[in-house]
């Protein structure tokens, strides 16, 4: 199992590369929703707010009036962070839960 500082850790890189992407990822998903990324089995959260391709605002604790949340544990995002895990699959697996408007999960669709 992950900590609760490898897990900040790899959001925080998510971030950096969503920072270096911005304007790809904007062109393929221009959303401005709040986030939340909620870790199962540590009991902890992370919120944070999608907009202009980028992740920002990123800080601990939950928000439980995000437009679009996220759950998995630990071990999980941080493979999804790295590569390792496919989104796809680990939705379809009951890996990772994600939470969102139908309009949101198809933008989103288009960054997985």
């Amino acid at each position: 199992m992950a900590t609760v500082d490898e897990c900040r850790q790899a959001l925080q890189d998510l971030a950096a590369r969503l920072e270096r992407n911005a304007e790809t990822v904007r062109d393929r998903v221009d959303l401005d929703r709040t986030l939340a990324c909620r870790i199962t089995d540590l009991e902890t959260a992370f919120h944070g707010r999608l907009t202009g391709g980028r992740l920002v605002e990123l800080a601990d604790g939950d928000n439980p009036k995000a437009k679009i949340a996220l759950s998995t544990t630990s071990d999980d995002l941080l493979a999804l962070v790295r590569g390792e895990l496919d989104v796809t699959r680990a939705v379809a697996n009951r890996r990772v839960s994600i939470k969102a408007n139908p309009f949101d999960l198809m933008k989103l669709r288009k960054l997985l």
